[in-house]
Order: C-alpha cells, then structure tokens, then sequence
C-alpha cells in the first residue's frame, strides 16, 4: 500500500463503527492468506491447483479471494492438493479473549476465531507443510 492509502485506512479505521465492521471481515481474510500462502510454497498456479483438484480456476481464485467461508472438505482437498495438512482447533473463549483489541478482534495469532460461536471459537491455524514441527 502506498503512504496515501495507508494514511486514509488508519484515517478510516478511527471510527470505532467502521473499526468493528473491519475487523469482523478479518477471519474471511486469514483464511485467504493461508490458501493464497500455501499454493504459492507448493509453487502452483491458481490454474494447476484446480487440476489438482478437480475443479476451476475460477473456483480457487473464488476462495483465495476471502469473500467465502469454505468448508472443512475444501480445506482438507486444499491442503492436499498443496502438500500441506489443515491444522483446526477448537480453544476455549477465555483463552484468547484478553488478548483482544478494543473492537473484540481477537489478536493475530487468533486472527481466525470467529466470535460468533459462543464459547469456544472455530480456530483454522494454519495450512502447514507435510512433515512441518508444530
């Protein structure tokens, strides 16, 4: 981002409104990255992953773009076709909710907790290699 969109984001984001609508967007966004990461350490086109998958690259661009939650199936297929492994954990509410920022976001280690599910949040941790310690 350039110092102007920057400037106008951090502008933006000072409404607490505005803050929370952001900041809920966050989990979509998470997952996103960690697909969009995951394919590019497998070395793959969007259009390779679909083969991979039996499916379109209009679809994996569809998922990579964050507007979507996909399902714990889409995951699983993901990560397999990437060589990596969907790591998701259910983690009580307690012990991640003092780390919040003033919206209620959760922190970015938690970035894909979803406040919406009472008292334990979903948690999709990573798309981590095969064989990967952790």
């Amino acid at each position: 981002m350039n110092t102007t969109l920057n400037a106008l984001k951090a502008k933006l984001l000072e409404n607490p409104e505005v803050k929370a609508a952001y900041d809920a967007l966050e989990p979509e966004y998470a997952i996103a990255r960690e697909l969009i990461a995951a394919r590019s350490r497998a070395g793959l086109t969007q259009a390779q992953l679909a083969e991979r998958m039996h499916t379109t690259q209009s679809t994996i661009a569809r998922l990579e773009s964050g507007k979507s939650m996909p399902s714990l199936r889409t995951l699983a297929r993901y990560a397999e076709a990437t060589g990596s492994r969907a790591v998701i954990r259910l983690e009580a509410r307690s012990s991640w909710q003092s780390q919040q920022s003033p919206s209620g976001a959760p922190p970015p280690d938690r970035a894909l907790t979803t406040n919406t599910m009472g008292a334990c949040g979903w948690i999709v941790r990573s798309l981590a290699r095969v064989g990967a310690s952790g």
